[in-house]
């Protein structure tokens, strides 16, 4: 038997003797390069369908109930609408210059937009799919993660190495805290209480506290045979509860598993060539890498932190996103 074939049995072997079938959620990859989405299976592991969409997609989520898949065509500067039913473009947001990421407000309403050519985060109401401000931030602004409580958003800016902490209430910017070299991501733990924004350049994360907003911690990573400068941070997935964090490692073909307690490193999961974000499914079983350079994603189980499966998709794979039932 193929050993493709292999592990993906096995796999479902494992599901069956749970007692009932593993849930079948769809994932959708963002294909920086061929201008496409591909949706994926997660319980066959198997391309189901690849959607054409706009120019030079990267930040991609979904709403909370499943319906539409929001798109950051970053060529095109706007926001694509997919309805998930029917794989269509049905509507766009007026994102600002060049959208890159993107975060969903807890409750649904407002899509907060980072906007890397006028370094800018523009804050859009979907209910009348209008600009509500724009929020002037430091250069190149990318990452973008918002609190379980939805009252404080973090965007971290490239150039200027900074996450900037904005009150969601009044839009201003309450803080500037300063972290490593190109700062691309930026993640809540559940319980409200840090943030940890990565830093591709700089080869670390910074465990932000976020009562005093300081740099408590910062976490880094060595894997022996790979030069320090291959090693570059960039997507960060932290389990629900706030015991384990997955750090995708860009260049080094690798996901950290890291003690989110402790900060340290339990173990690197080999995935595919330039590994950049990460999703996790809904019942938190599974966490998906997009490997730009191979054209794949990897399902790493989180169970065991072993790489069960990866999946060709479309071409450069940037951002991923599961649905959420």
């Amino acid at each position: 038997m193929p050993r493709r074939l292999t592990f993906l049995s096995a796999w479902l072997a494992v599901a069956a003797s749970m007692g009932s079938p593993a849930s079948a959620y769809m994932v959708y990859v963002s294909n920086e390069k061929d201008n496409t989405v591909t949706v994926v299976d997660s319980t066959t592991m198997e391309v189901v369908r690849s959607v054409d969409v706009g120019q030079r997609p990267r930040g991609i989520t979904i709403s909370h109930d499943g319906k539409f898949i929001y798109l950051c065509a970053s060529d095109d500067d706007t926001i694509e609408i997919i309805d998930t039913a029917t794989y269509e473009i049905v509507g766009s947001l007026p994102s600002g210059p060049d959208p890159e990421l993107f975060v969903l407000s807890p409750d649904g309403k407002t899509l907060y937009v980072a906007n890397e050519d006028d370094n800018l985060v523009t804050v859009i109401d979907l209910e009348s799919k209008s600009v509500v401000t724009e929020v002037p931030v430091g250069v190149e602004p990318e990452g973008m993660g918002i609190s379980p409580d939805g009252k404080s958003l973090v965007n971290t800016s490239e150039t200027t190495n900074m996450a900037h902490f904005i009150d969601t209430g009044t839009h201003e910017i309450t803080h500037n805290v300063l972290v490593d070299a190109r700062p691309r991501f930026a993640e809540f733990k559940p319980d409200n209480s840090e943030v940890w924004v990565s830093a591709e350049i700089g080869g670390t994360v910074s465990v932000i506290d976020n009562a005093s907003r300081e740099v408590k911690h910062k976490i880094t990573f060595e894997i022996p045979g790979l030069r320090a400068e291959a090693i570059q941070p960039v997507g960060v997935r932290i389990t629900p509860d706030g015991k384990k964090a997955y750090v995708a490692l860009g260049p080094a073909n690798r996901v950290a598993v890291v003690n989110a307690e402790t900060y340290e490193v339990e173990k690197y999961v080999l995935v595919g060539q330039r590994v950049w974000q990460l999703a996790f499914t809904p019942d938190q079983k599974t966490i998906i890498s997009t490997n730009g350079v191979s054209n794949d994603i990897t399902f790493i189980d989180v169970a065991t932190d072993e790489a069960v499966q990866s999946v060709t998709v479309g071409a450069l794979p940037w951002g991923v996103v599961v649905s959420p039932n």
